[in-house]
């Protein structure tokens, strides 16, 4: 029988087509979907991958079978599927399988006003009501409901989306730039174009070309080999700077003049200072600004140097998301690229924050790679994954030789262990017998120290 716990993820349903789900499921989740979230209508959109019109459609059916009216807004970006949602006070479906290979899929799913849904915010219990339409031969029967079809319709939301996100950053006034993108033959192909549209940015576009099987290379920037296209493109026509979109064009990775990546840490504390700016301006004594505890220390520290709250959090969208509700925070950043908004529904979007990064850049003189020098204090390593048989006992033996006096240590999120200058955070992935290191310090040559130590244990 088929093993839905492995479909449907912390966050998301995610796995390879058809081997592991296919239409007469997705109809499936389409009716549970409705069922769960007591919706009379919602809003679909899919990005390129071949298997996803066939699948949102599906999804669809199976939905308005359950009495929702569905908006289908076709071909577009995840955090376009947010704007939509937002924007017309509907839960949401985003057929889409991010980065991942061309063979996967998956749904993300939301409640109106981009809420996320998650395992404990009804992820679960659609789960366990498709698993209750599934036989032991893996056939899905959804039991038909004594309700009124819902209604099919379409609308384009894309001109909307580039004007809401234009609405929110000045950039009439910014000198002209050299803009390379690699969209990864994903989203980003799609969404870029209309949200650049008569700004001054004299635009280098690589791979729009919409493409599921991606020809070029993954879309995964957050892999350095990914990257390597859009460096050397930067190089080669003296761009200002490159950005890179994932599939699904909800997180962007920033390329300075250079060709050298600008760590998400960075970006996030830029971002975290225009917003603060504006807060502020605004009126609000002390604006909050949350980010995940692998952010950089220069994060929280940029954050109370402008008179701003920091606020610290697990790992993850649905606890950054939850933290910045309880805090009305105006902005959030995580160490993956992902950038939240207050103004965008407290919903993640990789456009609004290369907007920020361009009208920072495009507003003085200089260079990127000068404007974000002072938001890189530390040396860190970046995320390095361990194959371990036991997580929890290796764990264990770090903590037993790094956990001494005169270190503070916490287990917010797996193992935190911080001296003066310098931090680790070891946490065991959820999926994969992995655990993962961040280390930073004030120098390289500690920072190398301290990750060879702790690296020599876990691999022991």
């Amino acid at each position: 029988m088929r093993d839905l716990k492995q479909l449907v993820k912390a966050y998301d349903v995610r796995g390879v087509v058809p081997d592991q789900w296919d239409e007469n499921l997705s109809r499936a989740f389409g009716a549970a979907f409705v069922q769960v979230t007591g919706a009379s209508a919602i809003v679909v959109g899919h990005d390129m991958r071949p298997s996803s019109p066939s699948l949102s459609r599906a999804f669809a059916d199976g939905a308005a079978g359950y009495g929702a009216d569905v908006v289908l807004i076709g071909l577009c970006s995840t955090d376009q599927l947010y704007y939509a949602s937002g924007s017309l006070d509907l839960p949401g479906a985003m057929f889409t399988a991010s980065h991942n290979p061309a063979e996967y899929n998956g749904i993300k799913l939301c409640r109106a006003g981009a809420a996320p849904v998650g395992q404990d915010t009804g992820l679960s219990e659609i789960r366990e009501l498709v698993e209750s339409w599934t036989a032991d031969d893996d056939t899905v029967t959804v039991p038909a409901r004594e309700v009124a079809p819902g209604a099919l319709s379409e609308q384009d939301t894309l001109r909307g989306y580039a004007d809401h996100l234009l609405g929110l950053v000045d950039l009439t006034a910014i000198r002209p730039l050299k803009v390379a993108v690699d969209a990864g033959n994903g989203m980003g192909g799609h969404t870029v174009p209309t949200v650049f549209d008569g700004l001054p940015i004299d635009l280098v576009p690589m791979y729009f070309e919409l493409d599921g099987t991606f020809p070029n290379h993954e879309a995964n920037p957050l892999d350095p080999k990914n990257l390597v296209d859009l460096q050397a493109k930067v190089r080669e026509v003296g761009a200002d700077l490159g950005l890179a979109f994932d599939g699904d064009a909800d997180r962007c990775f920033v390329v300075d003049e250079r060709g050298e990546p600008v760590s998400p840490s960075a970006i996030t504390a830029l971002v975290a200072a225009r917003e603060i700016a504006r807060a502020r301006a605004a009126g609000e004594a002390e604006p909050t600004i949350i980010h995940n505890l692998i952010t950089s220390w220069t994060v929280p520290e940029v954050v109370r140097e402008l008179g701003g709250k920091p606020v610290r959090t697990r790992v993850g969208h649905s606890f950054i998301k939850q933290e910045m509700a309880v805090t009305d925070a105006v902005f959030g950043g995580e160490h993956s690229a992902h950038y939240y908004f207050r103004d965008f529904w407290r919903a993640d979007t990789g456009m609004l924050a290369a907007l920020h990064v361009l009208a920072a850049l495009g507003g003085q003189p200089g260079t990127l790679s000068a404007l974000t020098a002072e938001y890189d204090r530390y040396a860190a390593s970046g995320e390095i994954n361990s194959t371990v048989a036991d997580q929890a006992d290796r764990t264990a033996a770090v903590r037993a030789a790094y956990a001494v006096e005169g270190t503070e240590v916490d287990e917010l999120d797996g193992l935190t262990v911080a001296g003066p200058d310098w931090w680790f955070n070891l946490r065991a992935s959820n999926t994969e017998p992995l655990l993962r290191l961040n280390v930073e310090a004030k120098d390289p040559a500690r920072m190398a120290e301290l990750r060879d130590g702790v690296l020599s244990i876990v691999r022991a």
